[in-house]
């Protein structure tokens, strides 16, 4: 409900008796322009009616309820300085006459960010006697929102913080509404919504160069044909288009979620992304993993914990999206959760949602993978990012530094505007690295679309899965701290691998690294990068199981094949020891596969000891080099 009429209804349902002011003595001039102004505001039309209400108080300096109404609409305006001081004005005239506007008052002071004096105004209020039940559930929920504000500031104070979101021009905005900012992982392209027409929404692109965004222009392609469209997301690689839309050939009713890929003409004729995502309800608010393999979204469909719910999509094997799967009570609520972006790091997901503890309406949040791969508990992403108002989508860059994000501030050039701001250290997500090349056949030298895997060698489990495209090209996001292990897998081909060793790697970077696929055929062979064992040592060591596994999933692809694993050290020691511990270090990979189910008739293992040097071992780099275990085909 607006504020001023917010402010009527509790004039109406309550009764206040006056100490000094006295509507019966008002001019009855001020009164008749009043009054005018009143059938305005109730038609919305509130900028009209302000001049008015102006215009009442000029008449009457003592008239009380045009202070009042003039701050309700004031607040409408989001004014919230000038509503509080007329709000203040009316105190002062009368304060026993005020205290049933202690309500809207509260909520303009919250608007400034005095949430302290917003909690004391609202406790003020529901010390009235009188208030009807509408009037205490909304002061109550009012009250709790505050409580929260005041708690938050509490708990995150930093004096170093500077929100100061920046319109980003002309190039950019225009009259009309923009909104939902999407921006690929090398922060070159942003995409968004145009509101171009009363039922119709338009793709917009700018081409970033540095810090200065070019001319927009409508996205090219037939994605523009549809009129009926909303929220969209690029892939982090910036080839695929992800949006929701009502299209009139292929809808299920309501909102659905469509993909449209890049070509040189400009981007595809929209797909349906399928019945395992779309259904006769709505669909909205798509947003896709840095990988491509999973696909987060919005449904309002039945067994959801609220109106709107988040969930998520797997792509299969086969390129088919997997069912989709509610997000669960922690992420959710009774409320709508909206807006979804995930970040290229893979592991933080920001959101808006009107059902978890904020500051009222709808707040942003973020939600955080854990170790083991579950999401952790949302965040409220705190004042003054989260207002009293509605805030929408949220995009951030790739280096976690900078959000863009859809407001109607006061240099607006008209509706909603996309902005940036710097994004609070403790709210971003994690630094990243790239790394990007081709895949490419060792003997042929030409490209080959595989399968590149990022794996977190403290858990084994895959972290980011990338298919290459048809030249063999991938790009991939690493995040820092973590020391990984990168894999690629193509059958018909030994696998690759090699240690990614980041936990101290720089921030930001971007890393060229073509990797050569070896074909399977006889007297192939391939070293194990992952598996360096410990001096004297031949306990598998933990990196090393990446490995194993991918060599694993080779011999159970070729159930033919058969392998000899051959261990070779350095020249340092004692012959004897080098051959004995070089063997025993063979003969500890077989027994592993042996136990993961691989027949043994299919491998033989064998100590050379120092006896096939690859490198000089008169230099500690060479004597590394012959540290080493190797597998060869010995069998097809």
């Amino acid at each position: 409900m607006k504020l001023f009429l917010v402010s009527l209804a509790l004039l109406i349902g309550t009764t206040s008796f006056s100490q000094v002011y006295d509507p019966e003595h008002v001019k009855a001039k001020a009164v008749k322009i009043y009054e005018h102004a009143l059938d305005l505001l109730k038609d919305g039309q509130i900028k009209e009616g302000v001049p008015l209400l102006m215009q009442s108080i000029s008449e009457d300096s003592n008239f009380v309820d045009a202070y009042l109404s003039l701050a309700g609409a004031m607040g409408e305006l989001k004014k919230y300085d000038q509503a509080v001081k007329l709000y203040e004005k009316a105190k002062q005239k009368d304060s026993s006459y005020f205290l049933i506007y202690n309500l809207p008052y509260s909520i303009n002071l919250a608007g400034q960010g005095k949430y302290e004096e917003a909690l004391a105004a609202v406790n003020r209020f529901l010390q009235y006697p009188k208030l009807n039940d509408r009037s205490f559930k909304s002061a109550q929920y009012r009250k709790r929102t505050y409580e929260f504000a005041v708690n938050y500031a509490a708990q995150h104070r930093d004096a170093h913080y500077d929100f100061a979101p920046v319109n980003l021009g002309d190039s950019v905005n225009t009259a009309a509404s923009e909104y939902y900012p999407s921006v690929t992982v090398t922060d070159s392209l942003l995409v968004f919504t145009r509101q171009t027409g009363p039922a119709r929404e338009d793709f917009i692109e700018s081409r970033v160069n540095g810090s200065s965004f070019g001319k927009w222009k409508l996205i090219d392609g037939d994605i523009n044909l549809e009129t009926n469209k909303g929220a969209l997301s690029v892939s982090q690689d910036g080839e695929w288009l992800v949006f929701a839309g009502q299209l009139s050939t292929q809808s299920y009713k309501s909102f659905d979620i469509y993909i449209s890929y890049y070509t040189p003409q400009g981007w595809s004729e929209p797909q349906s992304m399928g019945d395992n995502i779309n259904t006769d309800s709505y669909e909205t608010g798509p947003t896709l993993s840095p990988d491509k393999r999973a696909l987060y979204f919005v449904s309002s469909r039945p067994g959801g914990y609220g109106g709107l719910d988040l969930y998520v999509s797997y792509r299969q094997p086969n390129g088919k999206w997997g069912p989709a799967i509610n997000m669960g009570p922690d992420i959710n609520s009774a409320g709508d959760e909206k807006a979804p972006f995930i970040h290229a790091d893979n592991q933080t997901l920001y959101y808006t949602s009107d059902g978890l503890p904020g500051y009222g309406n709808s707040d942003l949040f973020l939600v955080r993978k854990k170790l083991n791969g579950e999401w952790g508990s949302p965040e409220n992403l705190g004042a003054p990012i989260n207002t009293i108002e509605n805030e929408g989508s949220l995009a951030v860059s790739a280096d976690g530094l900078t959000a863009y994000y859809a407001s109607d501030r006061s240099d607006s050039r008209g509706g909603l505007d996309i902005y940036k701001f710097d994004l609070r250290p403790d709210i971003r997500p994690f630094r990243t690295l790239y790394v990007k090349g081709k895949v490419i056949d060792k003997k042929t030298n030409k490209p080959l679309p595989s399968s590149v895997e990022l794996i977190d060698n403290s858990n084994r489990n895959a972290l980011m899965k990338v298919q290459t495209d048809e030249l063999g090209e991938y790009f991939i996001t690493l995040p820092t701290g973590k020391n990984y292990t990168f894999a690629v897998n193509r059958k018909g081909y030994l696998f690759f691998s090699e240690v990614y060793a980041l936990s101290n790697k720089q921030a930001d970077s971007v890393y060229k690294k073509d990797i050569y696929l070896q074909p399977v055929e006889l007297n192939a062979v391939s070293t194990f990068n992952n598996i360096l064992f410990a001096n004297n040592s031949f306990e598998l060591p933990q990196a090393g199981f990446v490995e194993l596994d991918k060599l694993l999933q080779v011999l159970t692809e070729n159930p033919t094949l058969k392998v000899e694993i051959s261990g070779h050290t350095d020249n340092v020691g004692k012959v004897d020891d080098n051959l004995k511990l070089s063997t025993n270090r063979a003969k500890s990979i077989v027994d592993y596969l042996v136990g993961k189910g691989i027949v043994a008739a299919r491998m033989s293992y064998k100590g050379y000891g120092s006896t096939q040097p690859v490198a000089d071992n008169n230099t500690e780099t060479g004597r590394a080099k012959n540290r080493r275990t190797t597998f060869t085909v010995v069998g097809l």
